[in-house]
């Protein structure tokens, strides 16, 4: 699962915990840790979460493309 180096390194990047993550996402860190270390698919409406909470688009926080691609 590439999304969960590329969400782990984003998230490492502003100097975020996975508890400020686990917050967004309306979960347990413990839950969120599963989807950085690729020990459980992130459900799709949680994807869009994190695309709109980093300003990037699905297909770089899925992995299919290096360009982030802000959303407008």
């Amino acid at each position: 699962m590439k999304y969960a180096q590329r969400i782990r390194d984003m998230r490492e990047d502003r100097d975020l915990t996975q508890q400020d993550i686990a917050k967004v996402l309306n979960t347990t860190y413990q839950y969120y840790s599963t989807y950085e270390s690729g020990k459980r698919e992130m459900p799709f409406s949680r994807a869009i979460e994190l695309a709109r909470f980093y300003n990037v688009s699905l297909d770089y926080l899925a992995g299919l493309t290096d360009s982030p691609k802000k959303l407008q």
